[in-house]
């Protein structure tokens, strides 16, 4: 079933725009800020985020550049402030589609089910491709990861930590990366989570382990090769 996260700080608009779509075929998560967005959408991955613009504290604008860091889940904008220069800003910041409110029901539904036909099948799966290195091998589509053909159970976050490094095998993430992606914020240096999370995965990996290196002053690094060590 398609998944969608629908972002608004209007509790009961939230649930008469649930209800609706999901009479239509559509699963529905809700979240009512900018932070509780970017941790829903950093633990799974949606088909399309519906994204409020006017919130309190961090608004849409905000929660949407911080998304595109690492998600290019599809996006559409919901907004009472219909203003040509916030569709472009929205659209420059990476949204697929801009709705203003009050809307139509069934135009949001078509607006949806458009971007859906857009980017389903192949599409979708040539900008996800599976990751494979040395023996490591994580299908994004799937969540699934696998070294040396043998399944890794990870957690949620040890796998969106792997996927990250994974992406940008060959070049250090620096803590402060990690952390965003994680909890939204930079690394405290008194906050020892990540290095756990890496423990842990490096130990899961088994011999493919010592592909994730730790580079001191710049963060971790995933090899491109297994020759090396990996420093603790």
């Amino acid at each position: 079933m398609t998944q969608l996260l629908l972002v608004d700080d209007d509790r009961d608009l939230c649930s008469l725009i649930s209800d609706f779509l999901t009479s239509n075929g559509l699963a529905v998560e809700m979240a009512h800020d900018g932070p509780a967005c970017l941790r829903a959408a950093g633990i799974r991955r949606y088909d399309l985020i519906l994204l409020d613009v006017m919130m309190p504290g961090m608004d849409g604008f905000a929660v949407l550049a911080e998304l595109r860091r690492f998600s290019d889940t599809p996006v559409v904008m919901l907004t009472a402030r219909g203003e040509p220069a916030d569709r472009i800003a929205g659209l420059r910041l990476g949204a697929d589609d801009y709705l203003p409110k009050p809307f139509d029901p069934d135009e949001l539904l078509a607006r949806i089910q458009a971007i859906l036909r857009r980017v389903t099948g192949v599409t979708v799966r040539e900008s996800s491709p599976v990751i494979e290195i040395a023996g490591v091998r994580l299908n994004p589509s799937a969540r699934a990861v696998t070294s040396n053909d043998h399944p890794v159970d990870l957690t949620a976050a040890e796998y969106e930590i792997l996927e990250q490094l994974m992406r940008a095998a060959g070049r250090p993430v620096s803590r402060d990366e990690i952390s965003l992606r994680l909890y939204q914020r930079e690394a405290s240096p008194f906050d020892r989570s990540i290095d756990v999370h890496l423990s842990h995965i490096r130990r899961k990996l088994g011999e493919s382990g010592a592909m994730i290196r730790t580079i001191r002053g710049a963060g971790y690094l995933f090899a491109l090769d297994k020759a090396g060590e990996a420093a603790e």
